[in-house]
């Protein structure tokens, strides 16, 4: 034994970095494999931690083939006394982000921004907040919130949190209990908690601003509540401003499931697609079995080195049995080992920028179950990446080993051959899939959208500020860098959709999205109005307000300028601007400008026009200052807009981030096999390369010799590779309503890639065997 150890040693020696990067792929291979393990879990058990997740259900309506979020307050209460299986029910209204609020610190005021909800106060029933100190039904005392033990102990330390004051919009609110954080892969979110008042759109059935969540008493009496209520639903005490009819239903969609669901309209929750899901986990396998692939090669690649040594210990005495375990044992070593190196890599990770891209937790401690299946992975892949080399070293006769005669079987060729292949197809179709991603990525981010948003800087506006914003208009524009400023209540290119209005028109509805301006809007972002006229300071004046429509909707109801949608004039149209994501197709929109008959609703957004040329960074400077003079307690939001693209397309850059990272993995793992594949060839074909050397051939020529192989089996792989990746790239470009062209020329660098990076491996390995002298290869015993 310690001699086959001493051989052992000797060889890595030998090889050493043939070794280091069969370590360092099997490691990285692993690492690899429990991030994305991490990640899936993250996705796979999302809203698993409540206790009756099954019996939790998100009421949604049903129009057609579309369904959508948002429900009126009417239809809730009276849906949750429609059966004695609903236990609890609860409306959530998520459009309030935020509050700015102060409180008494040693009596000085000190303001916060913290993200806020604001619910029934028989939320907390439908899903069960654990209190750290407090009560769970505060919210259902008057002026009282909850807050969550992470904000607690940002506001107050170690004190206690109860019954302390938040004041904000003039409202002394009271902390009526703090809750124990819920864990981030859940709908419920650790926010400052706030009731909705009694009587807010308590009657307006139109007023579609609202969450529906249940819980009943056990899943299977969800089937009939839906069918139950439409039949005993008594649609007379709707009266003329709300009409049931049989293409306006509800779906109760559980749990477990809304992280998955994509079918609907304006829904806030995080959304994870199972198809990119699928996707990970594939790599995960195949990253995985290359490694194991590799530790195969790697060890095959050693047999010219150490079969002899092996054979002899047969010749003296050894056991064949005992050889083959000592291999074996080796083979599962070297992978534990990798293992373990492993653990430290994700321990270093963690504190990288690496966990931006992930929504899961990288901690070690988070994850013993998958840290226990995964060295059960690396024992079985030592194991199976051993048997066949322990087998194939001990299976030839020692007479004809130690006369050195032994070569290459036609078997042993095609397996190697076979399994080179995987990796090559492997990568090819990675680096295809990356690549169009890439493209959709730079495409959402860089295509035109129909407005100027170059050198354009937005802030979301405080009380304030609003209140002033003539005089903060002025302010600005004493900074001769910036251009126009302008407002409106919506941030363009920040949502999937906006403001959804049914209204009337020539006695039949539509339907469109509604986005209320300032006069100026259109003029500032660069929107012309090729028909019709732009808004004037004198519509602000009118009753009902005006519209400006896109061409989509102009052709879809069949508009006309100086015709009225309820009472509000349409006095222009525009072209399709793209005002939401690339996901969806342009919908029917219009810009709007209330009239005095409105709801007292203010411009939430600054759009500030910075000059083409000017210093775009002592621009900002200027508007953080200008707005820090208005309040400067307030921790205004100021960004280019180009930020506000990222944040829209966060999810997709983050996806394509890390396919993009674990396929180069991936590749990297591949080389490491070519490498090993074309060590074993080098090494069993040292006499051949000697010979020709003595015939005349010279090193440039051996080389092309062991390319021409590879080219070879290159070219069948990339032939075999490009519909599998056709296939996953179209699948994945259905998410979106405008794409990347399938440009052709893709694959030819996906095919450059793989292949300039096997040459040179194979080139890097060979020139040194093809520059030895002949007269050492020929030698024999």
């Amino acid at each position: 034994m310690k001699t086959l150890i001493k051989n052992f040693f000797s060889v890595l020696r030998r090889f050493k970095m043939a070794t280091i990067l069969n370590i360092l792929g099997l490691s990285i291979a692993f690492t690899a494999f429990m991030i994305i393990l991490m990640q899936l879990d993250y996705d796979w058990s999302f809203d698993k931690s409540h206790r009756k997740a099954d019996c939790i259900y998100r009421v949604e309506r049903t129009f057609g083939d579309g369904v959508t979020i948002p429900t009126n307050r009417p239809l809730a209460d009276i849906f949750f006394q429609s059966s004695p299986h609903i236990k609890a029910g609860a409306l959530v209204s998520p459009w309030l982000k935020e509050i700015y609020f102060t409180i008494d610190k040693n009596g000085e005021k000190v303001s916060y921004l913290e993200p806020m909800i604001r619910v029934y106060p028989e939320y907390t029933d439908v899903f069960e907040f654990d209190m750290v100190e407090g009560s769970a039904n505060a919210l259902s005392q008057p002026e009282h919130v909850l807050i969550p033990q992470s904000i607690a102990n940002k506001l107050f330390g170690n004190e206690s949190a109860l019954n302390r004051q938040l004041q904000a919009n003039d409202i002394n609110y009271t902390i009526g209990g703090v809750y124990k954080d819920f864990p981030s892969n859940t709908v419920v979110t650790n926010n400052i908690y706030f009731p909705i008042p009694k009587d807010e759109n308590a009657h307006e059935w139109n007023n579609n601003n609202y969450e529906l969540y249940i819980r009943v008493d056990a899943p299977e009496n969800s089937e009939d509540l839906v069918e139950n209520f439409k039949k005993n639903f008594d649609t007379s005490t709707l009266g003329d401003d709300y009409i049931w009819i049989s293409s306006v239903g509800l779906r109760l969609t559980p749990l477990r499931k809304i992280h998955f669901t994509t079918d609907t309209t304006y829904d806030t929750t995080p959304k994870a697609s199972k198809n990119t899901l699928a996707v990970l986990f594939a790599i995960a396998i195949i990253i995985i079995v290359i490694a194991a692939i590799n530790f195969t090669n790697f060890t095959m690649a050693l047999t010219p080195a150490r079969i002899k040594n092996i054979n002899t210990r047969k010749v003296l005495g050894a056991e064949e049995s005992t050889l083959r375990l000592s291999l074996l044992t080796e083979a599962v070593s070297v992978s534990i080992v990798s293992y373990l190196l492993s653990l430290i890599w994700i321990h270093i990770l963690s504190f990288t920028s690496v966990t931006t891209l992930l929504d899961a937790d990288l901690s070690l401690s988070a994850h013993f179950p998958l840290l226990g299946v995964t060295a059960l992975i690396a024992v079985c892949t030592g194991t199976l990446a051993g048997v066949y080399p322990s087998f194939y070293v001990t299976s030839f006769p020692p007479a004809l080993v130690l006369k050195g005669s032994f070569g290459l079987s036609p078997k042993g060729r095609k397996l190697r051959n076979a399994l080179i292949s995987v990796q090559f197809i492997t990568s090819f179709a990675l680096i295809i899939t990356t690549l169009f991603m890439y493209l959709q990525n730079h495409y959402m981010m860089n295509t035109p959208l129909g407005y100027e948003k170059g050198e354009l800087i937005v802030m979301d506006l405080n009380n304030t500020v609003q209140k002033s914003r003539e005089a903060f208009t002025n302010q600005l524009k004493t900074f001769s860098g910036i251009e126009n400023v302008t407002y409106a209540e919506v941030l363009l290119s920040s949502s999937d959709q906006y403001m959804s209005w049914m209204r009337k028109y020539k006695n039949k509805d539509i339907g469109f999205q509604c986005l209320p301006v300032d006069v100026s809007f259109l003029k500032v972002m660069g929107i012309d109005v090729p028909e019709g006229r732009d808004f004037r300071e004198e519509d602000k004046n009118t009753v009902n307000g005006v519209y400006i429509f896109n061409e989509k909707a102009r052709g879809q109801y069949e508009l006309e300028i100086g015709e009225k949608v309820e009472n509000g004039e349409i006095v222009g149209f525009i072209p399709d601007i793209k005002f939401a994501s690339l996901r969806s197709e342009i919908a029917p929109m219009a810009f709007y400008i209330w009239g005095t008959d409105n709801w007292g609703i203010t411009p939430l957004y600054a759009y500030i026009k910075v000059k083409s040329g000017a210093n775009l960074k002592e621009s900002m400077e200027h508007i953080k200052k200008t707005a820090q003079s208005f309040d400067p307690a307030y921790p205004f939001n100021i960004r280019f807009f180009n930020e506000v693209l990222n944040r829209l397309y966060e999810k997709e850059q983050k996806t394509t981030t890390l396919i993009t990272l674990f396929s180069m993995l991936a590749i990297f793992i591949s080389i490491v096999g070519v490498f090993g594949l074309v060590v074993f060839d080098s090494e069993y074909r040292r006499k051949e390369i000697g010979v020709r050397k003595v015939l005349g051939s010279n090193t440039l020529q051996i080389i092309i010799m062991f390319n021409k192989t590879y080219l070879h089996i290159l070219c069948l792989c990339f032939i075999l590779a490009v519909p599998i990746a056709y296939h996953v790239v179209v699948r994945w470009l259905d998410n979106f309503a405008y794409k990347t062209p399938m440009y052709w020329w893709v694959f030819l660098i996906a095919f450059a890639i793989v292949s300039v990076i096997t040459v040179i491996t194979v080139t890097f390995q060979n020139y040194w065997v093809a520059n030895e002298n002949p007269v050492k290869s020929l030698k024999t015993d």
